[in-house]
């Protein structure tokens, strides 16, 4: 039964704005002293910057930043009334630079407090307790160092305040600004962790861990608040990630936070993805840990925390995702993650009980009409356990539906429960959407993400053509009807479909996607190539090595390409520097030569994925008109109710 059968038990189609504009509202945390809430709201055009009493509304807010060129997304309150920081790069090129505001004459123009040339940026920043009106930020203004740099707010004034003494190693921090610890990477990629003297510098070795189960670093790594402890994220002699606590004089392992079967999510020390650890603004302790399931699942840690969760939790049915509270914990902000209701925000004050929705992100959305996902499993033709996410589309049989696979990017990141745009649009459009955390995904244990090592174009593709098989089995997907799509290493997945496999997908999408996994490689940026030895270097080889080269060359789309006769899309951003242009040029060119269907997008003002919302819309709609012409799915052509 096929969808366009059955057109009349559809619900209507949403327009393609309708997933991809900026949210109307987004990012809400409340002021360190309890009287204001910040959140991101449009304005030019672009994501900007509100300020607003916590009992105002919208209508008396005003917007802080005036940015027309590229939206904010990630920004700081200050222990200053008067200041609020936030990051901000140019047209995606990632050279991020931490800019302040004054909430005292916010129609001024903001100021950077990180004048750095092109290719230096700031990584992070933080509030430095110990020294008021100024923040701590990392950053490379040596190319290949990231080191810790401390910044007067009021002045700009910025005062070297630890350098890394090699480009893999790092020191961490006490609540004081104090190197405590230091990490260090072996040549064989073994982290080490020494304790620093404080008085002397004097580093003593406390503890190693092994390197290819953990290929974007050892995460977490944090110092606990008295500084006598180190936490961090340790499979210990589990095959799942716990958090860990390494003591700082003995060196003992104390096991902080475990969920048995479930492993520490370590997704979250990425800016904008849920956070991993909860911290508390009064003291610093970790007060709740998140851990991946088939929906997040949020240990609490704290006896006074579990109070305010579970107040917390009665607010929604989705699982919790950002949390902002005042000095004294007493007034809260907080959004859901949910899979049809995206990011409900809430305040709520402990000292009353009371609590009131701020807003939802996208209020044009309604959530019935949304399709729920849900979590599946099965294994691998090795026998290795592969979880999943299935979202089927809303109003129709789910019998040989035309399915797309999704494949997440990284790959050292995975999918997990909650709402997707691109997710939602295509099950809008009538397409079963399978999203498979394919070996090397994280967040299911070391044996899983450690099974990726050499096998890029191999057993990981494997993985996906499993998935597919799967959903075929079960009647959901018509083996005729079968597309891929991704965004960087989910790219080079598609990519990898259509040339490993070049017969079983009927359409693919590659979106800043690599072709050359040795170009790709070579073209990172520096500070990137000097710490590879857990990931690329490990999963898939040195192209500095010849022999190495020849198999990595041999696992590149670019090199079968000749094989590609699959429809495809290849969209990409001028000023991408992880995966740069050449690599989608060296698929669309020589397709073009053959007279292959290739279309290709490419946005002059974006990097490594498309942010600014005229482009996504771009990039969807060609995405819409591409599915439904080799897949069969629905299509607005305007005529559509909305």
């Amino acid at each position: 039964m096929t969808v366009e059968a059955n057109r009349e038990t559809l619900p209507a189609l949403f327009d393609v704005e309708q997933f991809f504009a900026d949210p109307v509202f987004a990012g809400a945390s409340i002021s360190p002293d309890g009287t204001r809430i910040a959140y991101l709201a449009p304005r030019h055009g672009r994501t900007n910057v509100w300020v607003r009493g916590i009992t105002e509304e919208h209508e008396e807010a005003v917007c802080v930043t005036h940015d027309d060129r590229r939206g904010i997304k990630t920004y700081y309150w200050t222990d200053d009334p008067r200041w609020l920081l936030y990051l901000q790069d140019t047209d995606g090129n990632e050279d991020w630079h931490l800019y302040r505001v004054d909430l005292d004459a916010p129609g001024e123009p903001a100021v950077d407090l990180t004048p750095m040339p092109p290719g230096s940026r700031v990584f992070a920043a933080e509030p430095a307790k110990s020294y008021p009106g100024s923040v701590f930020a990392w950053m490379n203004r040596r190319p290949l160092f990231v080191d810790l740099f401390r910044i007067d707010v009021a002045t700009g004034e910025t005062t070297p305040h630890l350098e890394r003494p090699e480009p893999t190693d790092t020191y961490l921090i006490d609540r004081d600004g104090a190197a405590a610890f230091y990490i260090s990477q072996a040549d064989d990629g073994t982290h080490e962790f020494y304790a620093v003297d404080p008085e002397t510098g004097d580093k003593r070795l406390l503890h190693r861990l092994g390197g290819p189960e953990h290929p974007m670093g050892v995460l977490p790594t944090l110092v606990t608040p008295d500084g006598t402890g180190l936490l961090i994220g340790s499979y210990q002699d589990s095959d799942d990630l716990r958090l860990v606590r390494i003591d700082r004089e003995t060196g003992a392992e104390t096991v902080v936070a475990a969920v048995a079967g479930h492993s520490l999510c370590t997704m979250g020390m990425t800016p904008g993805l849920p956070p991993s650890l909860f911290l508390s603004e009064r003291t610093g302790e970790v007060i709740a840990a998140r851990f991946v399931g088939d929906r997040p699942r949020i240990e609490v840690l704290e006896p006074y925390f579990a109070e305010v969760h579970a107040a917390l939790s009665a607010l929604s049915d989705g699982v919790l995702h950002t949390v902002s509270s005042d000095e004294t914990e007493q007034r809260w902000v907080v959004s859901f993650i949910h899979d049809r209701d995206p990011g409900a925000t809430w305040f709520y004050d402990h000292s009353t009980g009371a609590s009131r929705l701020l807003f939802r992100p996208y209020p044009q959305l309604v959530p019935d009409a949304l399709a729920p996902m849900t979590p599946v499993e099965f294994p691998a033709r090795d026998g290795l356990p592969l979880h999943a996410f299935l979202t089927l589309p809303v109003g129709v049989a789910p019998e040989k539906l035309p399915l797309v696979l999704l494949v997440h990017g990284g790959p050292w990141l995975h999918d997990t429960w909650g709402y997707g745009p691109a997710v939602q649009f295509l099950a809008n459009r009538g397409y079963a959407v399978l999203q498979v955390n394919f070996r090397g995904s994280s967040g299911y244990g070391k044996r899983h993400i450690t099974a990726a090592v050499g096998e890029f174009a191999g057993k990981m593709h494997d993985d996906l053509i499993d998935a597919a098989e799967w959903a075929v089995a079960q009647g959901y997907a018509d083996p005729d009807r079968i597309g891929i799509a991704g965004g960087s290493y989910g790219g080079y997945a598609a990519l990898v479909g259509v040339t490993v496999t070049p017969d079983y997908f009927a359409a693919a999408v590659d979106y800043v996607g690599i072709s050359d996994l040795a170009n790709f490689m070579r073209t990172l940026p520096p500070f990137v190539r000097a710490a590879m030895a857990n990931n690329w270097y490990r999963y898939v080889g040195d192209p500095g090595d010849p022999v190495q080269e020849a198999d990595i060359l041999a696992r590149s789309p670019i090199t079968m390409v000749d094989r590609i006769r699959t429809p495809l899309l290849v969209a990409q951003g001028a000023n991408d520097v992880r995966v740069v242009q050449q690599e989608s040029e060296n698929i669309v060119a020589p397709l073009r030569a053959r007279g292959i269907p290739v279309e290709y997008l490419v946005a002059d003002d974006e990097g490594h994925g498309f942010e600014n919302p005229e482009n996504q819309v771009r990039l969807f709609r060609a995405i819409e008109r591409h599915f439904a012409e080799h897949l069969g799915g629905r299509r607005d052509t305007g005529e559509l109710a909305q």
